[in-house]
């Protein structure tokens, strides 16, 4: 007879919100309605700043060992007058952005680490806050270059003249490719550890990605590879709004909404074109073989569909070789591969479909890049196809620590 001992265990965000409360209406303008950090001030504060699990691996898992929980807690108690501070700080730069009438951007996004630097170097703001918010939204916002704001006004603005080049990019026929010369996988047998600056010129040259696109305009393809929720691709509306939250799939998204993360997120915003040949540009690509516009990018396309099919099944070598491996190393795979009956839904949906966020997010990367009129080079493409797939392990990771904090917190109940 065995005896299965169960190590004693809380739900991490139990736990969070347990040591938040303590903290009390200070911290208000970090919470939501019920008094609970928000989202972001988990994902932008607490765990990066604070709690830093990737320092503190106990603090990291979904199910706090009953071992740590006392740690967790003042971890988070010892912070609370930085904590305080920051939200102080917060409700400072919010009152200045509106007397700026800024618009652009989330205000917890763009602002709350910068509320915790305050907040440790200055503490509770002073009478001179003001002008040192200000300095800060001059830091954030007062980069050169063009904004969202710019590039709604602009299609709103010209609805008649864009319409006629989407119909125009729209209306011209596929080319015909002539039989291939080089094949991806050669490029891709050791673009890892010696990538060949002459056959990834060679795959440009021969159009390899645009001949790889052609499979994109078959019934199911293009949903199969994550790229839209749609049977068949359709053209882009124009489109007015974007809102990261309730982004569609990249060949669903209007024009307006595939600018969103170049205009939100670069570093460099200075270097991006004016908004007028940014949407130009972005109607012309919508129509082009993958919707991206240069022959590098999409040639990056077909190498990671075939690095990264091997990541559900099937034989792998060269770079789909590492890339699977470091893929079934993560044990949380390998759990929904021997059993997985005992994996929530959503992480067992993760795993089987991983092909399809993958090609989503390398999509994502390659578009960006060429808004910024930044090329893939062949010494690039082993560290854009690895990124990707460590970008999506560690968003899945994520997912499933929630799932695993509401299964413990439903438990405790």
């Amino acid at each position: 007879m065995s005896t299965v001992h169960t190590r004693a265990a809380l739900p991490r965000g139990l736990l969070i919100a347990q040591a938040w409360s303590e903290l009390g209406d200070a911290v208000a303008p970090l919470s939501n309605a019920a008094g609970r950090p928000l989202a972001r001030t988990v994902k932008l504060i607490l765990d990066p700043l604070v709690l830093r699990p990737v320092l503190n691996p106990c603090f990291a898992a979904g199910a706090i060992g009953i071992e740590h929980v006392d740690a967790l807690r003042d971890r988070i108690a010892q912070a609370g007058p930085v904590l305080a501070a920051t939200a102080a700080w917060f409700l400072v730069l919010k009152k200045e952005r509106r007397r700026a009438a800024i618009t652009d951007g989330n205000p917890q996004d763009l602002y709350f680490q910068r509320c915790y630097e305050l907040a440790g170097e200055h503490g509770h703001p002073q009478p001179d806050a003001g002008k040192r918010a200000a300095v800060v939204l001059a830091e954030i916002h007062g980069q050169d270059g063009p904004t969202m704001a710019q590039l709604r006004e602009f299609v709103t603005g010209n609805p008649g003249e864009l319409a006629r080049l989407l119909d125009t990019a729209w209306a011209s026929p596929p080319a015909r490719l002539a039989v291939p010369s080089v094949r991806p996988a050669d490029f891709l047998a050791t673009c890892a550890t010696r990538p060949d600056r002459g056959l990834f010129k060679a795959l440009v040259t021969d159009s390899a990605g645009t001949r790889g696109a052609a499979e994109l305009d078959r019934p199911g393809a293009a949903l199969a590879c994550g790229l839209t929720d749609r049977d068949r691709v359709v053209r882009p509306e124009l489109g007015a709004t974007a809102s990261k939250k309730t982004l569609p799939k990249p060949f669903d998204r209007s024009i307006v909404e595939r600018l969103l993360g170049p205009l939100t997120t670069s570093a460099h915003r200075e270097l991006l074109a004016d908004v007028g040949t940014l949407a130009r540009q972005e109607i012309d690509r919508s129509a082009r073989p993958w919707q991206l516009a240069d022959e590098p990018g999409r040639v990056v396309m077909v190498l990671g569909g075939q690095a990264s099919a091997p990541l559900t099944g099937g034989q792998a070598d060269g770079a789909a070789a590492r890339l699977r491996l470091r893929w079934e190393r993560e044990a949380y795979v390998q759990r929904v591969l021997r059993m997985p009956s005992e994996v929530p839904d959503r992480v067992r949906a993760d795993v089987h479909q991983v092909r399809a966020a993958y090609l989503r997010r390398l999509w994502v990367r390659v578009h960006g890049r060429e808004v910024r009129r930044d090329t893939v080079v062949a010494d690039e493409v082993w560290d854009l196809l690895d990124g990707v797939l460590r970008s999506v392990i560690l968003d899945q990771r994520d997912r499933l620590r929630s799932d695993l904090e509401r299964q413990a917190l439903g438990a405790s109940l």
